[in-house]
């Protein structure tokens, strides 16, 4: 019940936070909306602080996991490019809340929790560099700085939270495939 209960917290905690920002946000929006007394809330969770990280967390376990199925397969580096391009778009706008919060509300952690973050969120960034610089390596792509390739792309589809509307014109699937597209036309190497 305990788990059921943070667990029904970090939902509600992330929904708020993306539509009110974090700071806007007060620990009785929170209780509120999962209907406890915000005394109760605390028996769950110590600190809006600890909510933020939980949903941080919460979001690149998510976006991890989904990236290192992608990784597992055996897939060309082109392929797995676009697969992880389709992966991670997908995650984001199913779970608008959690990437807003990811991409948004980052900078509201504390400096003490900033150091719990940010190792998972390199991790998840190491992913996708990695995967650029194999596809290098196999001289798939052409890529004199993989870093700045995976920030790059990284920073085209997170911009998509911005605009993005689920009764929009274009579907989740869409728009990745067409980013994938437009990304890797970018990235492989040209004969002659």
């Amino acid at each position: 019940m305990i788990v059921m209960a943070r667990q029904e917290i970090l939902e509600a905690a992330a929904q708020i936070f993306s539509q009110k920002g974090f700071h806007a946000t007060s620990m009785q929006d929170i209780a509120q909306s999962v209907n406890l007394q915000k005394a109760s809330l605390y028996y769950h969770v110590s600190s809006k602080q600890e909510i933020l990280l939980a949903v941080l967390d919460q979001a690149l376990d998510l976006l991890i996991e989904n990236m290192q199925h992608v990784l597992e397969q055996p897939l060309s580096p082109d392929e797995k490019l676009r697969q992880a391009v389709v992966a991670y778009l997908t995650a984001m706008l199913q779970h608008l809340d959690l990437a807003r919060v990811l991409l948004l509300e980052h900078r509201s952690l504390e400096p003490e929790l900033q150091s719990r973050h940010f190792p998972r969120r390199d991790r998840f960034e190491r992913l996708w560099r990695e995967l650029i610089q194999d596809g290098a390596d196999e001289h798939v792509f052409s890529c004199a700085d993989p870093a700045l390739a995976a920030r790059g792309l990284l920073g085209v589809m997170n911009w998509t939270i911005t605009w993005y509307r689920p009764d929009g014109s274009l579907s989740a699937d869409v728009i990745a495939e067409q980013f994938a597209d437009l990304y890797l036309r970018g990235l492989l190497t040209r004969a002659g």
